[in-house]
């Protein structure tokens, strides 16, 4: 069994992807800022970041925005033959010193982001977290993108669930999986990529609301859109359910989540 973006990666798509890029609605917003080019920790700890301290900015208490984190950690510690060396207590420490949109508080947010691969894939991908030191530009990067996903909200909102998985929906191939968020109408991901959406991406999306349907969560029900939004480009990517076809959802149904 595997989890969704692992499934993802196994399945050869369509030319274009299932849900090809130029069937998307594109919104480009505007802040008129300017991101620094470069920054020295991964891309994918950058979105971690962006987003659990998007939802913590917004209200959701630490000990659940990053809530994966520490699970992370604790996953570490019973892989971990140093005893006194505890990932768990490390990433609680971290966690009580993050206040805001300091310098402080997003290093911390980086570091704890670490611990997430231990819980995700495995203690094998695991970097000391220690090692994770973004610079200013990556700072001052992650806190504009930050602060564009407050607007964005703002405007898109409000959000109806957030962080959620698929009880229920889960197969027999697909065992894990967790959403980003659910407004009214739409599903949204988020992403922090250079590029324009990729198949794999739009794949994902589609993944989760179909398994969202087949779940117990009956917010699924409502939902008309689905939707990227990548605040690095500041970006917005939508397009309707009823858009896609039934053959595509039925293909997708059957021969990548398997039901």
């Amino acid at each position: 069994m595997y989890s969704v973006t692992k499934r993802i990666g196994m399945i050869k798509q369509p030319r274009g992807g299932y849900i090809n890029k130029k069937e998307l609605t594109v919104i480009q917003l505007d802040d008129g800022i300017t991101l620094n080019e470069s920054e020295n920790i991964h891309a994918s700890l950058i979105g971690l970041t962006v987003d659990y301290m998007t939802r913590f900015m917004m209200g959701t208490v630490k000990e659940e925005a990053f809530s994966i984190s520490l699970k992370g950690a604790m996953t570490l510690d019973l892989f971990t033959a140093d005893k006194k060396q505890s990932a768990l207590k490390n990433a609680v420490k971290l966690l009580t010193d993050i206040k805001g949109l300091d310098k402080k508080s997003i290093t911390n947010a980086c570091k704890l982001a670490g611990y997430d691969v231990c819980f995700r894939a495995g203690i094998i991908g695991y970097k000391p977290v220690e090692e994770i030191k973004p610079d200013t530009d990556t700072i001052e990067n992650i806190v504009t993108m930050i602060n564009r996903s407050l607007s964005f909200w703002k405007k898109y909102g409000p959000i109806t669930k957030d962080g959620f998985t698929f009880e229920g929906g889960y197969t027999d191939i697909i065992s894990t999986g967790d959403g980003d968020y659910l407004t009214k109408d739409t599903l949204w991901d988020f992403k922090v990529s250079k590029d324009e959406p990729k198949p794999k991406y739009t794949l994902q999306l589609l993944v989760y609301y179909i398994m969202g349907i087949h779940s117990v969560h009956k917010e699924f029900k409502s939902i008309k859109k689905l939707g990227i939004y990548n605040p690095r480009m500041n970006k917005v990517y939508t397009i309707d359910i009823d858009s896609i076809s039934t053959d595509v959802i039925e293909e997708v149904s059957t021969e990548v989540i398997g039901y």
